[in-house]
């Protein structure tokens, strides 16, 4: 196919596909009126219809962005209107030219002190606002971030609520050029949304649409700061990426239910004198690469349950105007983010390959899922970018140690530096890798040991920015073992509570156990280095490692069935439920449109000529 008839074919689908995603968005927000939903409610029925779709940013970034950024007033404003859907917004961030950059944003915002308007303008083209999910074509409304201009003098990049769209006829409003940016990565995946372009020519808005919890402009064009932090936004920031790491726990324990499946009904070599050949899932080579995955997506979701309680705590707090642990929740749900999404990108990814050649097929649901979710990676704050700002953070931490000043939840362990810079494993045999304590404390000693060599070598550098840019692939590792910590640890609190159960205990301490000892064997570079631990008890934890893939395998299919998912929902025919994948396999490829007819379409055009060419002997 022809570059121009291969767009023009994806062209084709694309419109199809979006139209198919407005009908069940409009669908579901039928249902949910007509249920009477609750906000949580909706999220899921939300959530289980599947597909990428403006509702997704209208919920999930254009209200919390009011909610978090908008005075009370702009709140009763223009929440209720968000919340009946009788507008449609989205976050209009995102530019052609600049992305983790905020502050190099290009759009403008200038004050008019003579009509008390704002002038919403873009002055290059690398300013047109580029990727906004739903702004292509269905939202209404954008909160738009640009750098605010008053008197000539410029305030900063800062958020304006602007209206897009005619609410009568869907027409764009004068001096907006607004459209979809085209297709994208898949064949179906996130071509359901309508990311967008947008520009502005000179737009007028009223002053009162500024978003100014954070910072008003009078009258007068007077920038006055409220009481209020400008880290005020690390609250909107820690409710949406708290989101995005529960998603990664969704995405990855499909992959891996479908992968731990199939491992159990393929079978491969092995055979005995005619016998049935061995299961897939009993080679420790399929084992040592699964089950680990099996482990991260318990291990995600856990740590992504915790994130809610700490918005909620965040929330609690900013309304008693403590804003104390902003710093460290932006820093740590950034991080998350970053870990989880990168890591569920790799492990749907390697699971496709777990499946072998089977894996390759669309019916097997792992190329979409992959292409679905691997945009996690960069959209609300690149994966590498994140882990600087983490770094910072940390570094940071460690400069204040002798002030003081103690660290604050996730960082609290570095209060004991002193203690972790000298301890050694205790470990001596293979079953002490088993303790929580030792566990926790090797991953504690790594982080501190690594996060306090990168504060020692920064320090050498006269400027300590050049010496961020020198150090920051090292920087970044230390942001990982932090990271990684975080999840351990809050691994390991979740098995400290009340679970029903014994045997329901006893296997997931088994998988905390193979997601810390499968990360120390893939740093074990980091843990030798720092001097955390032994070649000899990281051979023991390898040994233990083994043993425990063994205890894990006769419960294999119940932990992935746990994930209680239907087989419309997985969408695979090798993670069916009842196992009954080669019937269906075969049975999926006649519906494929190309068996539609038994001759294909092309053949007396191309393919009967060159048969029945004559052929004259060729002088080679």
């Amino acid at each position: 196919m022809s570059p121009i008839a291969w767009l023009v074919s994806s062209q084709a689908i694309q419109k199809e596909l979006f139209k198919n995603t407005l009908r069940k968005a409009a669908h579901a927000w039928k249902r949910i009126i007509e249920l009477r939903l609750s906000e949580e409610e909706a999220r899921k029925l939300r959530f289980f219809v599947d597909e990428p779709a403006f509702t997704d940013l209208h919920w999930g970034m254009f209200v919390p962005a009011i909610k978090g950024q908008g005075t009370e007033e702009q709140q009763q404003k223009w929440l209720p209107l968000a919340y009946k859907m009788q507008i449609i917004g989205c976050y209009a961030q995102t530019e052609l030219g600049h992305g983790s950059n905020v502050q190099g944003l290009e759009t403008t915002a200038t004050f008019d002190p003579e009509t008390d308007e704002f002038v919403i303008h873009s002055p290059t083209l690398t300013s047109s606002k580029w990727w906004p999910g739903g702004l292509g074509k269905v939202s209404t409304h954008a909160v738009v971030y640009a750098r605010l201009i008053t008197d000539g003098q410029e305030h900063g990049v800062h958020g304006f609520i602007v209206q897009l769209r005619s609410l009568d006829d869907h027409m764009p409003l004068p001096g907006i050029t607004v459209g979809d940016i085209g297709m994208k990565f898949g064949s179906g995946a996130y071509n359901t949304m309508d990311n967008g372009v947008l520009r502005f020519d000179h737009v007028r808005i009223p002053r009162n649409q500024m978003l100014m919890r954070v910072m008003q402009v009078t009258r007068e064009g007077k920038c006055v700061q409220s009481n209020v932090p400008r880290q005020l936004i690390y609250g909107t920031m820690v409710y949406v990426r708290q989101t995005i790491v529960s998603d990664a726990s969704s995405a990855l324990s499909r992959a891996v239910c479908i992968a731990t499946r199939y491992s159990a009904v393929r079978r491969q070599f092995g055979s005995q004198e005619g016998g049935v050949e061995t299961q897939v899932i009993d080679y420790k080579t399929q084992q040592s690469r699964l089950f680990p995955l099996l482990a991260s997506a318990y291990a995600f979701r856990f740590v992504g349950e915790w994130l809610k309680w700490l918005y909620m705590d965040v929330t609690q707090r900013l309304q008693a105007n403590d804003f104390s642990t902003l710093p460290e929740a932006h820093a740590c749900t950034a991080g998350l983010k970053s870990l989880t999404t990168s890591a569920t990108a790799d492990a749907i990814e390697e699971c496709r390959k777990l499946c072998g050649g089977h894996g390759y097929l669309s019916s097997s649901g792992l190329p979409e899922l992959f292409a679905v979710y691997v945009p996690a990676c960069t959209y609300e704050g690149d994966n590498v970018v994140l882990l600087l700002q983490v770094a910072r953070f940390l570094m940071k931490t460690v400069s204040q140690l002798g002030s003081g000043k103690k660290p604050v939840g996730t960082t609290a362990y570095m209060a004991r530096a002193e203690d972790l810079l000298q301890c050694h494993c205790s470990v001596q045999k293979a079953e002490d890798w088993l303790k929580p304590s030792v566990l926790l404390e090797v991953f504690e000693a790594r982080a501190v040991r690594m996060c306090v060599a990168r504060a020692q070598s920064l320090s050498k550098f006269p400027n300590p920015e050049e010496g961020f840019a020198e150090l920051s692939a090292d920087l970044v590792e230390a942001a990982i073992a932090h990271c990684q910590l975080i999840v351990v640890s809050k691994f390991i609190e979740k098995l400290q509570q009340d679970i029903p159960g014994k045997g329901v205990k006893q296997q997931l301490q088994n998988l905390c156990n193979i997601y810390a000892l499968n990360l120390l064997h893939k740093h074990l570079g980091d843990f030798l280095s720092t001097g955390c631990i032994t070649p000899k008890q990281s051979s023991l934890a390898n040994d233990q490692l083994r043993s425990l893939y063994s205890q894990v395998r006769p419960n294999a299919i119940a932990l992935v069935d746990a994930f209680n998912y239907t087989d419309h929902y997985l969408g695979s025919v090798l993670g069916r439920y009842d196992g009954n994948v080669y019937p269906k396999l075969y049975e999926e490829a006649w519906k494929d449109p190309l068996n539609d007819s038994i001759v294909p379409d092309g053949y007396h055009e191309y393919v009967r000529p060159l048969l029945k060419q004559q052929h004259r002997n060729a002088r080679l």
